[in-house]
C-alpha cells in the first residue's frame, strides 16, 4: 500500500513525543513568549511612564495582545512559507510542511505570556499594579528562558538570566520613552 505525500511528510516532520514537540516548536514558543512579555510590558511601562490611567493600560495592552500576537503568528507563517517556496525554487526538499502550526504556536505563546504583565491591572485595580506587573514580567522572562534548558544543552540559570537581562534592557527603554514622550507632550 502506497502512502500519500502528506502521510510521508507527517511521518518525517511531525514530532511524536512531548520532548520532540517542544524542540520542534521551541523557536516559535520562545520567540512568541519573549515578545509577548516584553511588548506588553513595554505598553504597561510606556503608559505608566506617561502617567496614564489603569484603563488605558488595559485597553492598549489587550489591543497589543491581539494585534501584535496575530501579526507575529502571521509573520512567522508567511516567513516559513516564503522559505519553503525559495527551497522549492532551488529544487531542495521541503523542511516544514505545516507552517500554520508554527504561526499558531507563536501566537499562543505571545498571548499567553503577554497576558501576565496585565494581570495586576485586572486584579489589583489602581493601587500599585506597575511594580507587580514588572516583577511578574521579570519572573516570566526568567522562567521561559530557564525552561529552554529542558530541551537544549543550555544551563537553566544562564538561559533564564540571558532572557531576563535582554528583557530588562528593552523594558527600561520603553519606560524611559514613555516618560520622555509625556514630558515632550506636556502642555
Amino acid at each position: 500500500m502506497l502512502e500519500s505525500r502528506d502521510d510521508q511528510l507527517r511521518a518525517t516532520h511531525e514530532p511524536t513525543s512531548l520532548l520532540q514537540l517542544a524542540r520542534h516548536y521551541l523557536r516559535d514558543l520562545v520567540y512568541g513568549a519573549n515578545d509577548g512579555v516584553i511588548t506588553t510590558f513595554a505598553v504597561v511601562a510606556g503608559v505608566a511612564g506617561g502617567s496614564l490611567s489603569t484603563r488605558a493600560v488595559l485597553i492598549v495592552g489587550i489591543a497589543n495582545l491581539v494585534a501584535d500576537g496575530l501579526s507575529m503568528g502571521v509573520g512567522n507563517y508567511l516567513g516559513i512559507r516564503s522559505q519553503e517556496s525559495a527551497r522549492k525554487a532551488q529544487h531542495l526538499t521541503e523542511e516544514e510542511p505545516f507552517p500554520v502550526r508554527h504561526g499558531v504556536a507563536t501566537f499562543l505563546a505571545f498571548a499567553g505570556a503577554g497576558a501576565i504583565p496585565l494581570l495586576p491591572y485586572v486584579i489589583t485595580g489602581p493601587s500599585g499594579p506597575f511594580v507587580l506587573s514588572m516583577l511578574l514580567a521579570f519572573v516570566t522572562l526568567f522562567a521561559v528562558g530557564a525552561a529552554r534548558a529542558a530541551v537544549t544543552d543550555d544551563r537553566w540559570w544562564t538561559a533564564g538570566v540571558e532572557m531576563l537581562g535582554l528583557g530588562v534592557v528593552v523594558m527600561t527603554v520603553a519606560y524611559g520613552s514613555g516618560m520622555v514622550t509625556a514630558a515632550l507632550l506636556a502642555e
